[in-house]
């Protein structure tokens, strides 16, 4: 709107300027040349039949039979009478004297010029446009050839004015309706325009809340229209197809969950069976007692992938929940490492009395994640270094291995990812990882990996120190999903 009213304003402004320049110099052309003509034709008929030292009455006489005419100018002529001297005569004294007459105007009346092709006449006719006490005039001059007297008239132009002013005002005001009428038009052009775009922004916006039902009402047939339509048309199309792989998405999960569901009833018997086999395997026969160590290590894998599928599930689903308590971090830390025989491994640098409210199994979930993977992958000793402020707890665990490459960086908390695939069949199911930082998230919290420069992997764990405000009213379990020991696999 404002580049429009802009551009409306600078056109009507220019067309009047143009307009009120034109009319100015066809009103002010015409009145000058009617009493210059006038001038010229009286002076010829009244002052070029003057002798050329004429008695002041009979200059007199002819100065008022001059100023006898239609146009309303003044007159005054100058002439030496007879016996020396001069002799100013004017129609009228108090309005036109000598010293109205600018001294421009003098020089050029009284030179004379040499006649020749070009210039027929020593003496011509000249005017000039003055401005006295606030009112225009029009000032011309001319001397008699022959020797005759010198002539000037005075005509006021106010009249000429007062039309130009108005005129002036009329433009002013057409201009201003102009632009009046060009910013409505811009308004209503703009609207036409913004409006449908407007709706469409919304639109777009709702989309991006995950309202894919969202439609466009349609009218006309202009590009606008078209756009909408087509809004409409891929609106439905990306509904079906989200509605699908939704589908596909929530049958791939029920899957996974029955299928673990249904693989938990065998793998308790065959777990039963493998634990009589262990004890037994002193009695075993040489021949067979590899076989069934490879038995029972690889039911336990698959049964700790079990339980992670079904703790992946949980979290896909949306039903994993907190169950929160206050703990001392440090005791935490500990009790994860004690309980899994690491103390001689892994470095704490925890101070007692660090309280936090979370879910303490969730927290031993993460940590025996960061802390295993750190030592099967990693390099010794680990440290695990525990920090808080009033509002964040921050838990690193640091490995004095090779580092992680940089190009599994991005990876290393992907489900199913090995950073080697030369090593397909590690014990870990590459969802240690992928379940700890879960976990976090659960918590409101984050986990990131990076190399240090001295060497070796950073895990940083960040938590807030109290997680109520994410933790449902009615807190329940939701299942050990215990992936301990259950970390990524990355180079050495």
């Amino acid at each position: 709107m404002l580049v429009f009213a802009l551009v409306a304003l600078a056109a009507a402004v220019s067309a009047s300027g143009i307009a009120y320049w034109l009319n100015r110099d066809a009103v002010l052309t015409r009145t000058q040349d009617a009493a210059l003509d006038e001038f010229s034709k009286s002076l010829k008929d009244n002052a070029a039949s003057l002798p050329g030292s004429p008695t002041c009455p009979a200059l007199l006489d002819a100065a008022n039979d001059m100023a006898d005419n239609a146009q309303e100018y003044h007159v005054l002529l100058i002439a030496r009478p007879e016996g020396g001297g001069s002799c100013p005569a004017a129609s009228d004294p108090e309005a036109f004297t000598m010293d109205m007459v600018p001294d421009t105007l003098r020089r050029a009346v009284n030179k004379k010029r040499a006649v020749t092709d070009s210039n027929s006449a020593p003496y011509h006719l000249y005017w000039q446009r003055i401005t006295q006490d606030g009112e225009p005039f029009l000032v011309g001059g001319a001397k008699v050839i022959g020797g005759g007297p010198t002539a000037y008239m005075l005509k006021s132009l106010e009249s000429e004015r007062q039309d130009l002013n108005s005129l002036a005002w009329s433009l002013g005001i057409a201009t201003a309706l102009a632009l009046i009428g060009s910013a409505l038009l811009a308004q209503a052009a703009a609207s036409t325009v913004l409006r449908p775009v407007q709706r469409l922004g919304e639109a777009a916006q709702r989309w991006g809340e995950g309202k894919l039902d969202t439609r466009l009402q349609v009218s006309g047939t202009d590009e606008l229209a078209n756009l909408s339509r087509t809004f409409n048309q891929t609106a439905e199309r990306l509904e079906q197809r989200v509605a699908e792989l939704s589908a596909r998405e929530a049958a791939s999960r029920r899957f996974v969950a029955d299928m673990s569901h249904e693989l938990r009833t065998p793998l308790t018997a065959i777990t039963a069976v493998t634990e009589v086999l262990e004890e037994e395997a002193d009695a075993l026969d040489p021949m067979i007692a590899p076989a069934v160590q490879l038995v029972v290590s690889e039911t336990r894998r698959l049964n700790d992938l079990v339980e992670n599928l079904m703790e992946v599930t949980r979290f896909d689903a949306g039903t994993a929940r907190l169950v929160l308590d206050d703990v001392d971090v440090a005791d935490q830390v500990t009790a994860c490492i004690d309980a899994r025989a690491w103390l001689d491994a892994v470095e704490l640098d925890a101070e007692r009395g660090i309280m936090a409210r979370l879910d303490p199994r969730r927290l031993d979930v993460i940590l025996a994640n960061l802390i295993g993977n750190a030592l099967k992958h990693g390099g010794s000793p680990v440290r695990v270094a525990v920090h808080a402020d009033d509002e964040q707890l921050v838990i690193k665990v640091r490995d004095h291995g090779p580092g992680i490459p940089e190009d599994v960086l991005p990876h290393v908390f992907d489900r199913f990812y090995k950073a080697s695939a030369s090593r397909p069949r590690s014990e870990g199911s590459g969802l240690g990882l992928s379940i700890a930082l879960e976990n976090a998230h659960i918590h409101g919290g984050e986990i990131t990996a990076e190399n240090s420069p001295a060497g070796g992997a950073v895990f940083t764990l960040v938590l807030p120190r109290d997680s109520s405000e994410l933790a449902p009213a009615e807190e329940g379990t939701t299942g050990n999903g215990d992936g301990a020991g259950n970390g990524k696999e990355r180079p050495r």
